[in-house]
């Protein structure tokens, strides 16, 4: 399972045990801080706002320079997102023929009701954490925690 979350993620196994360290370390039960942790890192967050068409896709738009966080450049893919932050698109970017590419398929996708999305600006708000029960995952992160109770 913790092998599934790493991959579904693209997380490294040290980022991913300090990801468990801060889960455990949050008030609330720990897999659902953990994956909630892991809904929060950036490239998820362009990803989900439609930014990408894959989460590699995505951390690599981020990793390019693309992506800016509360109206600052960032390039790091793991950087932590809060409620209220905004992610948007780089001025020099909006010029790139993948930035046209993402603004026509945005249409075809759905954000998740955490998440805010205007299309014409191609910005996305971060409105609250994301509810567990609508993230789909696909492990089950009352494994990975019982797994490093050990």
């Amino acid at each position: 399972e913790k092998q599934k979350a790493r991959y579904t993620y693209g997380v490294l196994e040290k980022q991913f045990v300090d990801y468990y360290k801060e889960a455990v370390r949050l008030p609330g039960v720990t897999g659902d801080n953990l994956v909630r942790l892991l809904e929060m890192r950036l490239d998820n967050v362009a990803y989900k706002l439609g930014f990408a068409d894959s989460l590699k896709a995505a951390r690599q738009v981020v990793r390019h320079g693309h992506i800016m966080l509360n109206g600052r450049k960032t390039d790091i893919p793991s950087a932590a997102t809060k409620a209220g932050d905004v992610i948007g698109w780089v001025p020099v970017s909006k010029k790139s023929e993948y930035f046209k590419f993402a603004r026509e398929n945005m249409s075809s996708k759905q954000a998740p009701s955490w998440l805010t999305v205007d299309a014409d600006q191609m910005i996305g708000r971060i409105v609250s954490p994301p509810v567990i029960a609508e993230t789909p995952s696909k492990f089950d992160p009352a494994v990975i925690v019982e797994y490093y109770s050990r």
